[in-house]
């Protein structure tokens, strides 16, 4: 199955003298998903239970996505933003397996 989607890299960086902010950048990637599951996280805390896939998504890599793989937070998958659980740089291709919904800042990219 092929990949289309973003991926968001969430920096911290200094605006001010002593003032750190996380900065968001989305890129959009083409690749491939290696593979597809998922999982029901049942909590007693909540009423709703929780979904969490265990995808591996492999993207071809730009020189911005080697530099700053490091950074990567969130990758797009079916219409929904979801955590980067791990990156592996493999270059040229940067392997990401992803989690639970990312529920975090983002770009806003479109």
């Amino acid at each position: 199955m092929k990949y289309h989607g973003k991926i968001g890299y969430v920096e911290t960086v200094e605006t001010e003298p002593g003032v750190y902010e996380p900065k968001v950048t989305e890129r959009r990637y083409k690749g491939d998903v290696i593979k597809y599951g998922k999982r029901w996280e049942t909590n007693s805390n909540h009423t709703n239970d929780n979904i969490t896939i265990n995808c591996t998504i492999s993207i071809v890599s730009d020189s911005y996505a080697t530099l700053h793989f490091g950074f990567i937070r969130y990758a797009e998958y079916m219409g929904t933003l979801w955590k980067v659980t791990n990156v592996d740089p493999d270059y040229p291709r940067i392997t990401l397996t992803l989690g639970g919904v990312y529920n975090g800042i983002e770009d806003g990219l479109t």
